[in-house]
C-alpha cells in the first residue's frame, strides 16, 4: 500500500479516505469535522505532489481530451499545437457522438464508475452544476491561483456558467448565445423592443414574398427553457439565483413570460409554431418566408450560404429587443474540465489552458469558426478574415448580453418542469401566472430532493 500511494498518490488516497469514512460515518459531528478538514487537507497535499511528479524525469506522458465528432479539423490544429509547445505531453483525441444527450450519458455512466480514462472533456454550459455535486471534475481555483491564470478575459456570462457554488469547475471555450437577423433588405433598423418587433413583424408581413413577422422556438424542448431565459431575462425576472433559490414566481418574470406567450400565439408567427425547433426556424427562414428570426450564431452562415439560401447578403444581426430591463440573450456554447479521476491534473490543466487561451482560441475561430469565449479575439484581423461576421457589431453586443440559463445539480429536471409549463401557457391551457406560480412550487419540491 506504502508503494502505491507514493506511485499514484491520489487514488490511493481516495481509496483510503473512503475506507476511513466507512469506518467512521456513524461518529458524531465533532469527529466528521476533524475528519473532513483532515481529508481536505491531504487531497490538496496529494495533488499537488502528483502534479509535481508529472514528467520530472523527461517521460512522455499521455493524456486523453474527449468532446464531440470534428470534421473541421480545428481539433487536430489545436494538439499539433500544443504538442509543438509541450513536447513532453501527447495528447489522444477521443471522439463522442455529436448529440450532447449521448455524450452526457457516456460521461456520467464512466464518472460513476470514477473511470481515469479521460483526462479533459468538452462540457456543455448547463452541465457544471451537475457534474460537479456528482463530483465527476477537478475544481480549478487552485491551479488558477497557482498560474496566476487570468480569467478577467473571459465573457462573463460565459464564465458564470463554469462557476458553481463560489468554485470554478471548467474554463470557457467558445460561446453561443441567442440573436435577432433579419432582413436588411427590408429592415433599415432592426428593433430594439419586443413590442416595436411585434409592430415591425405586423407591418412587413404585408409584403406579398413575406409569409411570417417571426420565427423562434416554440416546441417543448430545451431551446423553448432558451427562449424563455430571453425574456423572462429582459423584463428583469428570473428562474434560480446564485443561492440556489426559486425567483421565478416574481411580477418581472410573469411579465417577460405574458410577452413570449403574446409573441408565439400572434399572427406573426406560424400557426404551428409550437412544433419550431431551431431546424423548422432556419429552414423557413433561409427560403425567404420571415423578416426577423430569433437563432444561434450559426444562422448568418447559413443565411449566406449560397448553395442552400434564398436571401445571401441579405441577413443582419442585432441583440434580441429589449424588455423593461433591456435585452438578454441565453448563454449557450462549451467549456473544457478536467475528469476528477485523471491521473495526470497537471498535464491535463496545461492543456486545458492552452485550448481555452488567446492560442487555443484562436486555431478554434480560425478553423470551425466558434465564436471565442475572449472578446478580445474579436479584434483579431486573421479570425477577423476568416470569419467576417465577427466585425458584425450586433453579434458582438448580443455576445455580451448572454446569460446563464438556471443553475440546478437536478438541471434537466428543472428544464423539464418549464418545458411542460410553458407549453401549457402557449396553447392556452394555463395563463402566463399560472403556469409560473405551477413552475415555482414544482421547482422548489425538485430543488428539495
Amino acid at each position: 500500500m506504502i508503494w502505491f500511494l507514493l506511485t499514484d498518490p491520489v487514488p490511493a488516497f481516495l481509496h483510503i479516505k473512503e475506507k476511513i469514512y466507512a469506518k467512521i460515518q456513524s461518529a458524531k459531528g465533532g469527529l466528521m469535522s476533524i475528519y473532513k478538514k483532515f481529508a481536505a487537507g491531504i487531497t490538496v497535499l496529494l495533488l499537488f505532489l502528483a502534479c509535481s511528479r508529472e514528467g520530472a524525469n523527461g517521460d512522455i506522458i499521455t493524456i486523453t481530451y474527449s468532446h464531440s465528432v470534428d470534421p473541421t479539423g480545428a481539433t487536430a490544429a489545436l494538439i499539433k499545437a500544443f504538442e509543438k509547445k509541450h513536447p513532453h505531453i501527447k495528447v489522444k483525441f477521443l471522439e463522442k457522438p455529436s448529440d450532447t444527450g449521448m455524450q452526457h450519458d457516456f460521461y456520467v455512466t464512466a464518472f460513476n464508475g470514477k473511470s481515469d480514462e479521460i483526462d479533459v472533456l468538452d462540457i456543455d454550459v448547463i452541465w457544471p452544476p451537475e457534474f460537479s455535486q456528482a463530483g465527476y471534475l477537478l475544481p480549478l481555483n487552485r491551479f488558477i491561483a497557482k498560474d496566476d491564470f487570468d480569467i478577467s478575459i473571459y465573457n462573463q456570462g460565459a464564465l458564470d456558467a463554469a462557476a458553481f457554488r463560489g468554485k470554478i469547475w471548467a474554463i470557457p471555450k467558445f460561446i453561443d448565445a441567442g440573436l435577432l437577423f433579419y432582413r436588411k433588405d427590408i429592415v433599415k433598423k432592426p428593433p430594439r423592443s419586443w413590442d416595436e418587433l411585434i409592430k415591425m413583424g405586423r407591418k412587413y408581413q404585408q409584403r406579398p414574398d413575406i409569409k411570417y413577422g417571426y420565427l423562434m422556438q416554440a416546441k417543448q424542448y430545451e431551446g423553448l427553457v432558451c427562449n424563455a431565459v430571453e425574456f423572462v431575462a429582459s423584463y428583469g425576472g428570473g428562474f434560480i439565483n446564485g443561492k440556489g433559490e426559486i425567483i421565478i414566481d416574481s411580477k418581472e418574470s410573469i411579465k417577460g413570460l405574458q410577452k413570449l406567450v403574446e409573441i408565439a400565439t400572434s399572427d406573426i408567427v406560424p400557426a404551428n409554431i409550437n412544433n419550431f425547433t431551431e431546424v423548422e426556424s432556419h429552414t423557413a427562414y433561409i427560403q425567404g418566408q420571415a423578416v426577423f428570426i430569433r437563432n444561434w450564431p450559426y444562422q448568418y452562415a447559413l443565411a449566406n450560404n449560397k448553395r442552400q439560401s434564398k436571401i445571401a447578403g441579405k441577413t443582419g444581426v442585432a441583440p434580441l429587443p429589449a424588455g423593461d430591463a433591456g435585452s438578454a440573450a441565453a448563454l449557450g456554447g462549451w467549456l473544457c474540465a478536467i475528469n476528477k479521476y485523471s491521473r495526470h491534473p497537471l498535464a491535463a490543466w496545461e492543456f486545458l489552458q492552452f485550448v481555452t487561451g488567446m492560442q487555443g482560441q484562436k486555431i478554434s475561430a480560425l478553423k470551425s469558426s466558434s465564436p471565442p469565449t475572449i472578446p478580445a479575439l474579436f479584434k483579431d484581423k486573421d479570425i477577423l478574415q476568416a470569419n467576417p461576421f465577427f466585425a458584425e457589431k450586433g453579434l458582438q453586443h448580443g455576445l455580451s448580453a448572454a446569460v446563464a440559463r438556471p443553475k440546478a445539480a437536478n438541471y434537466q429536471e428543472i428544464s423539464d418542469i418549464i418545458q411542460i409549463h410553458l407549453s401549457k401557457a402557449i396553447s392556452g391551457e394555463e395563463t402566463a401566472a399560472e403556469a409560473v406560480d405551477k413552475m415555482a412550487r414544482q421547482m422548489k419540491k425538485a430543488m428539495r430532493r
